[in-house]
């Protein structure tokens, strides 16, 4: 039997897997540099968690989602996306408590599954780097969440980005302009695609989402939620772009922007990323926004919150393109090679020394002859080579040489106790 991975995956395999490591470092110490902890969460949760909250007319939840009933006959999904999850967990935790300090801030790092067609940068189990803050609704909460994804891809390395803004409005704007495009679409509905007419009295909006071509006709002529936003709104986007303008934070005010999820409120964005070596046209790899009721449909108490997310897969391929630097294979600190009796066990209690001081440190388990234990300790890119024999045994010294320019040295066996500072100068 031939057995294979499930369509859609991806092995990471060791060569790689160090790339998403670096990557997924960065993002947690920026992250916690602005004091955002991490939270993790279960990869599958009851199917109304990702249904209530990503809209049943949503794509995700019509056609992506991966849902199952499980041997005691619950209705489970599989996580397809960070913020319901977290939400739960918020709620069902009780993190909006009076000893938790406001806004609560949070991260992840996390699997999702989505059943679409595999494509570069899409498949269907991806990884998602995301953030969420609970508790304030002050605009400057909006303006912190996009600066921190203006400036997490900046510090990443990633090149020709745009950021795309619009704004939902509040309830009020939201019924009024639901209410413009069902008066809208209405009158052409048997022209439009079958999903669309299904989604137009529940959520005209998810019409302005749509890819079919016999949609997109309509499109351009379609009511703009910009012409409905009240006052507050509109000052609530102002402030949000004027403080944009003063961090020199560059952006595009997109009035097609929707987002292809149910629970946004207010202020929207996505990053794009224009590169055609990649993608034909400016392909989305962050995204986020407002969200100020989910916390209730959950149970909760009102409370406003907003977050972002990053396609992982994406921004690998990005990464891998824009800025290779990052990935260069740095190799390890040491290898010990050794020859001579007496001195295999030796090498196994220097590289454990040395490892307590935080050195990368291999030595050859399988005890080849000298010239091919040198031979691997170039194949894995050692700095230094750390040469064991009788005579260093006898003596209580090591040679170290540097594979860069053939510099040698010795030390003793004390000063190997403090390896970096033995080595300052070398």
């Amino acid at each position: 039997m031939k057995v294979q991975k499930p369509k859609g995956t991806v092995d990471i395999l060791p060569d790689v897997s160090g790339n998403w490591e670096k990557v997924e470092q960065i993002a947690r110490d920026f992250f916690k540099q602005a004091n955002y902890r991490e939270i993790r969460t279960p990869s599958f949760e009851s199917y109304e968690v990702f249904s209530r909250s990503s809209g049943e007319t949503s794509d995700v939840v019509e056609k992506e989602m991966y849902d199952f009933n499980d041997k005691g006959g619950r209705h489970i999904a599989l996580r397809p996306e960070g913020t319901a999850g977290v939400v739960r967990s918020y709620v069902e935790n009780k993190m909006y408590g009076p000893d938790v300090v406001k806004p609560f801030n949070v991260y992840y790092i996390e699997s999702m599954f989505r059943y679409e067609r595999p494509q570069a940068g899409r498949q269907r189990e991806f990884h998602q780097i995301g953030c969420e803050s609970f508790g304030s609704n002050n605009p400057l909460a909006d303006i912190e969440t996009i600066m921190m994804g203006n400036d997490l891809l900046n510090k990443l390395g990633v090149k020709n980005f745009e950021l795309h803004i619009n704004s939902l409005g509040n309830e009020a704007v939201r019924k009024a302009y639901h209410d413009a495009l069902i008066n809208y679409f209405t009158p052409v509905k048997d022209q439009l695609s079958e999903d669309s007419q299904r989604r137009l009295m529940k959520n005209p909006l998810r019409i302005l989402d749509s890819k079919e071509e016999q949609d997109k006709q309509f499109l351009p002529d379609a009511p703009r939620i910009v012409d409905y936003l009240d006052d507050e709104s509109k000052a609530n986007f102002k402030f949000i772009t004027d403080a944009l303008d003063k961090l020199g934070i560059k952006y595009v005010l997109d009035d097609d922007l929707v987002r292809g999820l149910d629970y946004y409120t207010g202020v929207i964005f996505e990053f794009m990323v224009a590169d055609t070596d990649l993608w034909a046209s400016p392909t989305t790899v962050l995204g986020g926004g407002r969200y100020n009721h989910l916390v209730e449909e959950f149970g909760g108490p009102e409370t406003p919150a907003v977050g972002f997310g990053i396609g992982e897969e994406r921004l690998m391929l990005v990464l891998e393109k824009q800025n290779p630097e990052l990935f260069a294979d740095s190799g390890i600190d040491f290898f010990i090679t050794n020859i001579g009796e007496g001195t295999a066990l030796k090498s196994v209690e220097l590289a454990r020394k040395l490892r307590a001081q935080g050195q990368r440190v291999q030595y050859d388990v399988d005890q080849k002859k000298l010239k091919n234990q040198f031979k691997k300790a170039d194949r894995v890119h050692a700095e230094f080579v750390i040469t064991l024999g009788e005579k260093e045994l006898a003596e209580g010294n090591v040679s170290i040489k540097r594979l860069a320019d053939g510099k040698q040295i010795k030390l003793s066996w004390d000063e190997m106790n403090n390896i970096s500072e033995a080595m300052k100068n070398f």
